[in-house]
């Protein structure tokens, strides 16, 4: 089903595109804990060190892929409300093309630099081989995140978010079955969690390729629109470019800090890998309904209807609001039945260090969750330069403080949880000084 968005009652129509993609991140984010769950139950606390760490990183390296894939989805949501068919078909085939030459520039550079990595981000040593081994075969899925994440932001773009969710629940679902397979009964370790995610990435990105082929002819790029227009690549690269290195300082900044927590030892990686997936799982809705709320903005700045946007925002703002009070209400609440969930209760160590993390975040949710929709807006009316700005000042802030106050006895690792909403915050209001300002210039023209 394809949602106009520039048409009807705003929190319904809006609500009802954002709905299967909360859906579908939050079955992202359950099978990422499930998979979670079964290493830190199964294989032990050092391979939930190497699979949490390795998560990290892996996010960083596909940020760049789903950066682009976000930037463009704004492009093709722009001519689709605009009515811009040869555009959109034009933007599609030098997207597509661009992309996936990245991706695979990446998928050769990680495999290359995977020792420098390890390194890098300070793993240490009883963990590190397992670590290789959950990369080596980690990596292996790029090129299916690519082809999913390019056809699935192609569809909700023009208003179809069902379908990215269907698939994706099949591949959580796979991902799921595999992971008890491949580690319970073959004995795989975390190679076995790797390849079962692995695989589950491929069914979900073939089954989303041939839908496309099959059910939107509509969409796809005739010969003589196969071409290079340099103007509508440069429209790609300023929406794209800026997306990606947007979500890359976002997750490098992650990265660095995940380097900073390796550094306190196996019993803080444990805690911050399973309390981390608690964190992403509980604020997934927000972020997705950003993304949603970034497609509404997009089709109604490409149809010209200014007001709409306005009315959204305020709307938007108040649903935020309220979801972050009740879900900060919950993870404070049953912060360590939560962590129990992925570490033996005997692991008190573990899971005093995951309850101090999750208290200091959860305390601070409606943060990231206005962030997300300043990302999602900016992006939207083709000013993605500010969403870097924000990215920088509130991943910039999280590392210097994170390094800063760590460095304090007293204070140790919970000056890493510290610098989070303190980054999240100044964001914030950045962003809202960039909107209201932008818009008292409007009002003096």
């Amino acid at each position: 089903m394809n949602h106009d968005l520039t048409e009807g009652t705003i929190m319904k129509k809006l609500l009802q595109f954002a709905f299967p993609i909360m859906i579908g991140n939050m079955l992202q984010q359950l099978y990422n804990i499930v998979d979670t769950l079964i290493v830190g139950r199964y294989l032990g606390e050092n391979a939930l060190a190497a699979v949490g760490s390795s998560y990290t990183l892996m996010v960083f390296v596909t940020s760049v892929i789903l950066g682009l894939c976000m930037g463009s989805s704004a492009f093709f949501a722009m001519q689709f409300g605009g009515r811009a068919h040869d555009r959109l078909e034009k933007g599609l085939y030098i997207a597509f093309i661009s992309i996936g030459a990245v991706a695979v520039v990446l998928n050769v550079l990680v495999y290359a630099g995977i020792k420098g990595i390890l390194i890098f981000m300070r793993v240490p040593y009883e963990v590190a081989p397992l670590m290789k081994e959950y990369l080596l075969w980690i990596f292996a899925g790029i090129p299916a995140v690519f082809l999913y994440n390019f056809l699935a932001n192609l569809l909700r773009a023009i208003g179809n978010s069902v379908v990215p969710l269907c698939f994706l629940g099949v591949s959580a679902l796979l991902n799921i079955v595999l992971d008890l397979v491949f580690i319970r009964s073959f004995g795989w370790g975390v190679g076995g969690a790797a390849a079962a995610t692995v695989l589950s990435q491929y069914a979900a990105g073939i089954g989303i390729f041939f839908y496309y082929l099959l059910k939107y002819p509509q969409l796809r790029v005739r010969k003589q629109n196969m071409q290079w227009d340099f103007r509508i690549f440069k429209e790609l690269a300023g929406l794209s470019s800026l997306t990606c290195l947007q979500q890359s300082i976002m997750n490098f900044g992650i990265l660095m800090v995940q380097g900073l927590v390796n550094s306190f030892g196996a019993v803080v990686m444990a805690a911050f890998a399973a309390a981390v997936k608690i964190d992403s799982f509980a604020y997934a809705p927000v972020q997705d309904f950003g993304n949603a709320f970034s497609t509404f903005v997009a089709q109604n700045y490409g149809a010209g209807k200014e007001e709409r946007i306005r009315k959204g925002l305020k709307s938007a703002v108040g649903s935020v609001f309220l979801f972050c009070l009740l879900i900060t209400a919950l993870v404070i609440g049953f912060a360590k039945p939560l962590m129990q969930l992925f570490i033996d209760k005997e692991s008190t160590a573990v899971i005093a260090v995951g309850i101090g993390y999750l208290q200091i975040e959860a305390a601070f949710y409606f943060g990231i969750g206005m962030l997300f929709l300043f990302y999602g807006y900016y992006r939207a009316v083709n000013k993605p330069g500010i969403s870097v700005v924000l990215t920088v000042v509130s991943l910039g802030t999280r590392v210097v403080l994170a390094y800063i106050l760590s460095s304090f006895p007293r204070i140790g690792v919970t000056g890493i949880w510290m610098s989070v909403p303190i980054g999240w915050i100044l964001a914030d209001l950045t962003g809202a000084w960039y909107y209201i300002t932008g818009c008292r210039r409007k009002e003096r023209k």
